[in-house]
């Protein structure tokens, strides 16, 4: 018997410190990685050993070394056993949380791709592939509802692939035209997708443009043939000259 809790033992440790397939350490993070995600990685990590399985398993291997080291061989044994079972239940409490981390992770990635699309105008200039990207990602959240981890990080992860068509590069410059060919005025050319999508953010332009306008304090008089610049404001990336049809 002595022989056998020596062999279940042995097995135990290896059990314990094999299976957890978690990152790299923190000191192989180091280079890689911002002081500060290094902390909260390691801090993450830590919460998820501290589980409860984990603090039984070590509460059983105390016994089972005290009831060992004292010649009680077959308790030490039983001891031995059950802390071979609460280290894979360790372990499968740590790999689902993981699971669910990165399904959280990519959902969040997925959510902040679809609303970058949207203030670079995707519903109107991608529209088919927006809404593609908005259904495969109301998928993604039901499946996360359901606890379907895996599925739900793959559609959250293929959000991103269908995004990848919308191009960041939008018109750095406008060509006004003539209002009776485009009413064009700095309210309705703030809402054009290609600018900001939004008439209310008007003053934007305004203020880029003040200085080069036949009455500065006057933002209702621009004129045809005026080349207005569209600063960005979401950090997307503007080249070129939009001349509005």
């Amino acid at each position: 018997m002595k022989h056998n809790f020596c062999r279940i033992l042995t097995g135990f440790f290896v059990l314990l410190f094999v299976p957890l397939s978690l990152p790299a350490s923190e000191a192989d993070l180091q280079d890689d990685v911002c002081p500060l995600t290094v902390q909260f990685y390691s801090e993450y990590v830590r919460a998820f050993l501290n589980n409860e399985y984990l603090l039984e398993n070590i509460r059983l291997i105390a016994l089972a070394e005290e009831r060992y080291n004292l010649g009680f061989y077959d308790d030490a044994f039983e001891y031995a056993q059950e802390a071979i079972r609460y280290a894979r239940l360790s372990d499968e409490y740590v790999a689902l949380h993981l699971r669910i981390r990165d399904t959280d992770n990519a959902i969040s990635s997925a959510r902040f791709r679809l609303d970058w699309a949207r203030r670079v105008g995707a519903p109107t200039r991608y529209t088919a592939t927006y809404e593609r990207a908005q259904d495969t990602f109301a998928d993604a959240l039901a499946a996360r509802e359901r606890e379907e981890w895996d599925p739900a990080r793959n559609l959250a992860l293929r959000v991103i692939e269908i995004l990848e068509d919308v191009t960041t590069v939008l018109p750095a410059q406008f060509l006004v035209r003539t209002w009776a060919a485009t009413r064009d005025c700095l309210w309705n050319i703030a809402a054009l997708p290609e600018v900001y999508g939004d008439p209310t953010r008007w003053p934007i332009l305004y203020q880029a443009n003040r200085h080069r306008m036949p009455r500065p304090g006057d933002p209702d008089l621009i004129l045809p043939g005026m080349i207005l610049d569209i600063p960005s404001i979401a950090g997307e990336i503007r080249y070129g000259i939009m001349m509005d049809e």
